[in-house]
């Protein structure tokens, strides 16, 4: 057996450490993850990403069958120790910073206070959960009052497994992986999330009488330890959609002073990629009752848009992908403390201004996120800097100053500090390729829907726009770019996290969980790749106008 190596590990910020590991058959980012140092494997670690980067500072490391020297910078997901190294860890790269997830909602129809899961003497209390594909957000409520306790949130265990539905649909190959994925999201993620609104609240587990929980199919698979491989094969089938009543045993949630018998209700989904947070969100916006038409658009890495028009229901999904949650980008980032959130840019003067999260200054932050990407789109564009197919302005290009400057591989990148080491932010062409790709998805998405309709942008009283990464938005940007074509300031609303409204509206008044149920057996799908004209669509949008 192969001796223990010394690693020496140097984060970004904080303390040096040294460990030690046996050279063999396990990948670094898998060594480092199980001895505290979990990294940002959004790809499953199948290095099709630069989350998981680390910067070789000593040392060699086998990727493959070549030997990488010191200094390299390497993924880590791809390399395997035979000797002794020393390590950097840049923060963009680790994965235990908080996330900036969506708590803040807004519930826009009225209801009752009829408890799904009645008060009794000993358990007054109940919880509420969004599981996204991302993070993690739990409510604690007050069954007597109806009042909201606690909150707490938190990353998606799962993202180790991939970053999207689809990679995680695509892990799920076995049993054992199954298994190891419901871990993830109940004993890793939602055991401590439920634990730490029980402490924030002052209430013990055992008071609890139930939970709803909602999310998109492929999470709700997951989470019953369902095989979710048929939602990524025609006809994308799912195993179930309508609601569910399990306990807390059943889905192995354990926390203790939880009873094992603790009712759980899982919210109804209406097709294999437009889910049961989708069916809470149609509710709690109040689309569904609005008499004018109205849209409710769910940006994330899959982008579900459901249009209501004279009380008929109409939705589909196009495929986003990740990178408006910074997937695929070479600084992209979640949204989290410390990343970029607003960012503008002039080329004539040039300046450069910018916004994170949290305060942090622009030199030390841990990258940039969607909201910035979508603002930096929109203020290149208006500037002239960047051209109608995305690629720089050669002549402005040239004008600006060198020190922002960078061409690595014929790789034009923006740098937004003037830094050019590795980490520092900066945004490159094909980041603006990806990008574009993204928003044409989505705008390509709406235009179809309203097609089919038969009805204009114009007409549509009322924009909802869903999910955590539209309470970072700049919707006059997102207009702007395309993302939302043809709409204008005054009809958008930001609603925040109606997935997670849904589910307490389920949870504090029984009548709406029966609601839902039968909303979603009235609403009709468009597949997108069936639709005639989405392809000449999809690459229109393809452009900056």
């Amino acid at each position: 057996m192969s001796k223990a190596v010394s690693i020496r590990v140097e984060p970004e910020h904080g303390e040096r450490v040294e460990l030690h590991a046996t050279p063999g058959t396990r990948v670094l980012s898998e060594v480092l993850a199980a001895q505290g140092f979990p990294l940002n494997t959004r790809c499953g670690q199948r290095g099709l990403c630069r989350g998981c980067e680390i910067i070789l500072k000593d040392g060699s490391l086998m990727v493959g069958t070549a030997e990488i020297s010191a200094p390299a910078t390497v993924r880590s997901c791809r390399a395997k120790l035979h000797g002794p190294v020393t390590i950097a860890i840049p923060t963009r790269s680790r994965i235990e910073h908080k996330p900036q997830v969506g708590e803040t909602f807004e519930i826009a129809v009225p209801y009752a206070h009829d408890p799904l899961f009645p008060a009794g003497a000993v358990r007054d209390t109940a919880f509420a959960v969004d599981i996204g594909t991302t993070t993690v957000v739990v409510l604690l409520a007050d069954l007597v009052s109806g009042q909201v306790l606690a909150r707490a949130g938190g990353f998606n265990g799962q993202i180790r497994f991939g970053d999207n539905v689809l990679t995680r649909i695509d892990a799920a190959r076995t049993p054992e992986t199954i298994a190891a994925m419901q871990a993830a999201v109940v004993s890793e993620t939602l055991a401590p999330l439920l634990l730490q609104a029980c402490e924030r609240a002052g209430r013990d587990p055992s008071r609890i009488a139930g939970g709803t929980i909602a999310g998109n199919t492929t999470m709700l698979h997951l989470l019953t330890g369902e095989d979710p491989t048929s939602l990524g094969i025609a006809p994308f089938t799912a195993r179930f959609l309508s609601g569910k009543r399990l306990s807390a045993a059943d889905i192995h949630l354990a926390v203790e002073g939880l009873a094992p018998e603790t009712p759980i209700q899982l919210l109804p989904g209406i097709a294999a990629y437009i889910g049961a947070d989708i069916t809470a969100g149609v509710y709690a916006s109040g689309m569904v009752f609005d008499a004018k038409p109205s849209l409710l658009v769910d940006i994330g890495t899959n982008g579900e848009i459901v249009l209501q028009c004279n009380g008929s229901l109409t939705a589909t999904a196009t495929a986003a992908g990740p990178a408006f949650e910074g997937c695929g980008l070479r600084c992209g980032t979640r949204a989290r403390e410390g990343a970029v959130s607003d960012l503008a840019i002039t080329a004539t003067p040039f300046e450069i201004t910018a916004q994170t999260i949290g305060g942090i200054p622009l030199s030390r932050a841990s990258g940039i996120c969607g909201s910035a990407y979508i603002d930096f789109l929109a203020s290149a564009r208006r500037s002239g800097l960047l051209g109608h197919a995305g690629r720089f302005d050669s002549t402005l290009w040239d004008k600006l100053p060198e020190a922002f400057r960078s061409t690595e591989d014929g790789e034009r990148a923006l740098l937004l500090t003037g830094d050019a080491s590795p980490g520092s932010p900066r945004v490159s062409e094909v980041d603006v390729a990806v990008l574009l790709q993204a928003k044409a998805a989505i705008g390509a998405g709406i235009e179809t829907l309203l097609e089919t309709a038969g009805i204009k942008a114009e007409k549509i009283s009322r924009v909802y726009l869903a999910g955590g990464f539209g309470m970072h938005l700049n919707v006059s940007n997102a207009i702007a770019i395309g993302l939302l074509p043809g709409f204008k300031p005054e009809q958008v609303r930001v609603v925040g996290n109606t997935s997670l409204a849904g589910a307490l509206l389920a949870l504090i008044d029984r009548t709406t969980l029966e609601e839902m149920e039968a909303l979603r057996e009235k609403v009709d799908i468009i597949e997108l790749n069936l639709a005639e004209d989405f392809e000449d669509r999809y690459i229109e949008h393809l452009m900056l106008t």
